[in-house]
């Protein structure tokens, strides 16, 4: 995220700050990150494409056209499009064409739009999210292989996303000895390269056995630029367990240190190993997270992020920042989870909010 301007003032209450920043997303996860920024009522403004009628005095009127104009909106809904690659926020126009103040709009936000967001109310989550996503992230491909079956995945700071999968009768392979062999992997390699075109700069070859190893010996002959950025990692599984192994093991930390990422994943680890030894050090669910947090016992604070959009409801919402809020001044660690990936989705299922301890609460 490049952050082109702020203009943040102090403010009172459970508010850090009020006021306007002005940035430009660079990346997918920027977008996210956005999605997760921009809340109900607050004015977005950025160039958009609006149509504008024209009263030509004729009989049949023209098609309307569609004009860049500088809008602001407040917003009512924001909407992540990973497949589109867009930032869809929804609103009522404010400023930008007086004629049309109150009507609805959509401005749809992609990389490289620069956006100004200003809100009555920066919370300490808000400002935190919005300064980390400066941080370079670099996304690497996931690929996971075994006999005959290939599944890769992209990763970025919300999760990591399957965006191919190669799949080949292991008996034909082995009837047709190394000619389909080579087969499968060149097709491995072609949809590798179109990952590796759009943004991603490294890969993780992971898996059971030695297929890994001989696609690696391939990568080497057949695209030795791409075999210079990738390494190579054991796996019990491919797929989804796969990718996730390799978070909790700490693969990716060492490949690309996405921190964060692999944070997520061993904490929730970390939480679900404590709630099945029944050893009184993990608690989940609001109303008994929150009696832990008055006990001041809140070691790691876990919170879903679908718990502080504008979908949620506002007592909730505001519920779940005081809660965070509390953890902190006490030293507590909050971590928010992205619902967009497996840890965060099955935190949302525990009730959105759960906590590490630093003692049993009797």
């Amino acid at each position: 995220m490049r952050i082109l301007e702020q203009r943040l003032d102090e403010a009172e209450g459970d508010c850090e700050k009020r006021g306007e920043v002005t940035l430009i997303p660079e990346t997918l996860d920027d977008l996210w990150h956005l999605k997760h920024l921009i809340g109900r009522d607050d004015i977005v403004t950025a160039l958009t494409y609006r149509k504008i009628e024209r009263d030509t005095g004729k009989v049949r009127p023209e098609r309307a056209e569609k004009k860049p104009v500088n809008l602001s909106i407040r917003v009512e809904s924001v909407e992540f499009q990973k497949f589109s690659r867009r930032l869809r926020i929804k609103g009522v126009i404010e400023a930008g064409l007086e004629d049309e103040k109150g009507s609805h709009h959509t401005i749809n936000v992609e990389t490289q739009t620069k956006i100004s967001i200003l809100k009555e109310c920066w919370k300490s989550h808000h400002l935190r999210r919005l300064f980390e996503s400066r941080k370079t992230h670099t996304p690497a491909v996931l690929l996971t292989i075994e006999e005959g079956e290939a599944v890769a995945g992209i990763l970025r700071e919300y999760g990591v996303d399957e965006i191919f999968a190669v799949r080949g009768s292991s008996g034909k392979i082995a009837g047709r000895g190394e000619e389909a062999r080579r087969e499968f992997f060149g097709e491995i390699l072609r949809q590798l390269k179109n990952a590796l075109s759009d943004d991603a700069k490294a890969v993780i070859v992971a898996g059971p056995g030695f297929v890994k190893d001989e696609f690696f010996a391939f990568l080497r002959e057949r695209a030795p630029e791409i075999a210079r950025i990738a390494t190579k990692e054991n796996t019990a599984s491919i797929g989804t367990s796969g990718f996730l192994e390799l978070l909790r093991r700490g693969a990716v930390e060492r490949v690309l240190r996405a921190e964060r990422l692999a944070t997520e994943a061993r904490m929730f680890e970390k939480l679900l190993e404590e709630i099945s030894k029944d050893s009184g050090k993990a608690a989940y669910g609001f109303d008994e997270v929150e009696r832990c947090v008055q006990f001041g016992a809140v070691q790691t604070l876990l919170v879903s992020d679908n718990m502080l959009t504008a979908e949620e409801d506002e007592a909730v919402r505001e519920k779940v920042e005081r809660i965070m809020r509390e953890v902190e001044q006490m030293g507590g660690e909050v971590l928010i989870l992205s619902t967009e990936f497996e840890p965060g989705k099955r935190l949302k299922r525990l009730g959105g909010v759960a906590a590490l301890l630093r003692f049993k609460v009797e």
